[in-house]
């Protein structure tokens, strides 16, 4: 017991292990992220309605979404996004590697005549020969990236944008990790059985990294049959952080706001969007 209790508050390097599949292909797991998505008054998996709403009206007014217009949306869940871009008759991708949440937004995409092209996959390893105006990553996914998936997924941005085409993103700010406290929470059935229909005993351990600005959230769950653990990093980002990883990659930041409905920017918010656009050859 007390080496599984060392093993459980065990701190490891930022990024050692990524255990995403954990959290998304899991068929109890998935089923539990798809019931958050859609709620749509809270802010957990998904924006909550309005903002969604707001967020795609500012969208489509900012990238002058048509019916010639293709957008990607990396992480689209259960299509929340790029249901109502479709409904503009924008031609839209949707990629993800949530089963359930894949079904789902086909569904409704068919309830409704829309044809949305959805791919269930791990966004990292999407490949294709189609050129995008618009790409798109919302609810910060691009902060659950170690640095070098991020650099990877910023060439195959690079890549898939048409010429003109932009992409708009969101990140957890500096100070979100500033107000961020480390804590250690151990429970019977945590979070309500969100990690499994069996009894199971959950510990959750959040660690703070100062110098890479990163925080993590450890999810250790006991069953009667072993245990798993799941870690959850969210990489935070100052606007001179995400600039250089940008410009590495060949982009140039044009915007800033506090959100993706075009919010002003706001340097104490705990969260901030960039619109960015590849540099000129």
């Amino acid at each position: 017991m007390f080496e599984l209790l060392e093993k459980i508050n065990e701190r490891p390097a930022p990024f050692e292990f990524y255990t995403a599949s954990e959290l998304w292909t899991d068929e109890h797991t998935s089923r539990q992220m798809l019931a958050y998505h859609l709620n749509g008054d809270v802010d957990l998996s998904s924006r909550n309605s309005s903002f969604i709403k707001e967020s795609v009206r500012w969208i489509v007014s900012r990238f002058k979404v048509g019916e010639n217009t293709k957008i990607a949306d990396f992480g689209c869940g259960p299509g929340l996004y790029a249901l109502e871009l479709a409904r503009k008759k924008a031609g839209v991708t949707g990629i993800d590697f949530s089963n359930s949440s894949i079904q789902y937004a086909r569904n409704s995409a068919s309830k409704r005549g829309l044809s949305i092209t959805y791919v269930q996959q791990n966004y990292l390893n999407f490949e294709t020969d189609e050129r995008f105006d618009l790409i798109i990553m919302i609810m910060c996914d691009f902060c659950a990236l170690s640095p070098d998936q991020r650099k990877g997924l910023l060439r195959k941005f690079y890549s898939m944008l048409a010429p003109g085409g932009s992409v708009l993103l969101d990140v957890y700010s500096l100070k979100a990790f500033e107000i961020a406290e480390e804590q250690s929470i151990y429970q019977e059935d945590l979070l309500s059985g969100f990690w499994s229909a069996a009894k199971y005993y959950g510990f959750q351990n959040t660690f703070k990294y100062e110098n890479d600005r990163v925080i993590l959230d450890k999810y250790t769950i006991v069953e009667k049959t072993g245990f798993k653990e799941v870690y959850n990093w969210l990489q935070h980002f100052s606007t001179d952080d995400l600039d250089r990883e940008f410009r590495d990659a060949g982009f140039s930041i044009e915007e800033r706001y506090s959100d993706v409905a075009g919010g002003k920017f706001d340097p104490d918010s705990i969260e901030f969007a960039i619109i960015a656009s590849q540099d000129p050859a």
